[in-house]
């Protein structure tokens, strides 16, 4: 895992003024190079531009000022092929099944229906929905709703999957189980996964490498590796270096998420 695969190169996002209001200084500069294959993610204070960092990436923004490139392409202001993205929102379609939910996301790729059929039907078992393919969203939990999400991702076959807080509205059990499918999930796919998280748990548990963001405007302001076997789950929890990766992750936090508590409060 040496190329990058992912890079950011002096990436500033500003908003303009609204009526009435002044322009925000979201985030930035950032310089980043996310690995082919690498399991990454994103943690900060709430406000720190994470969320919109993901939609640079992704193409759902423009940066105002730097370049982002994925496999050596800029990315300009659509969706690249070959990245796939799953929201916090629980964005099933109710009046569909979940064997139709799943293959919404190929209804306009001019996929042939052999090949549609099967590409559904593997990411539906990869994520361990086989027997819930008829079902109907209000029938599922929000655990599974989520897989739906994850899987009809899946069948676009993306060589990055961003993740933006996909787990937030889960209780902690659920969260750790939903970890531990993704950690499969990557095993199996081997794309490369770039996850924002305001959970520092979660982060640990599941990231080969972890940025921390300042407040806004967001920077990064450390960078944690965790040396996790790729084969891994949950039960790396038990272990020591587990509780100190989070520990330096919450010791750069508790300042910075200090910081944007005092602004707020200047503000009221």
């Amino acid at each position: 895992m040496t190329s990058a695969h992912v890079a950011l190169k002096g990436v500033t996002k500003r908003f303009p003024a609204s009526a009435g209001g002044q322009a925000v200084h979201a985030l930035g500069p950032i310089d980043l190079s996310i690995r082919q294959g690498e399991f990454f993610a994103v943690v900060g204070p709430s406000g720190c531009g994470k969320s919109t960092l993901l939609e640079l990436i992704a193409g759902l923004t423009p940066a105002s000022e730097g370049q982002i490139e994925f496999e050596g392409r800029a990315i300009e202001n659509e969706i690249p092929d070959g990245i796939g993205v799953v929201f916090q929102e629980d964005a099933c379609f109710p009046w569909l099944s979940v064997r139709e939910n799943v293959e919404f996301g190929l209804r306009k790729a001019g996929v042939a229906p052999d090949e549609k059929a099967r590409r559904v039907r593997d990411a539906i078992a990869m994520m361990g929905l086989g027997e819930f393919a008829p079902s109907y969203p209000a029938q599922l939990s929000g655990g599974m709703r989520q897989r739906v999400c994850i899987a009809r991702t899946l069948v676009a076959k993306p060589r990055l999957l961003l993740l933006d807080e996909p787990f937030g509205a889960l209780d902690q059990q659920t969260r750790l189980l939903m970890g531990d499918e993704v950690l499969r999930l990557w095993r199996e796919i081997g794309a490369t996964v770039f996850l924002i998280t305001h959970a520092l748990d979660e982060a640990a548990m599941l990231a080969d490498r972890i940025a921390v963001m300042s407040a806004r405007p967001g920077t990064v302001i450390d960078m944690v590796e965790t040396h996790w076997p790729r084969e891994r789950d949950s039960r790396i929890v038990e272990q020591e270096s587990f509780g100190a990766t989070t520990s330096r992750l919450w010791k750069t936090l508790r300042e910075e998420s200090m910081k944007t508590m005092g602004r707020s409060a200047a503000a009221t």
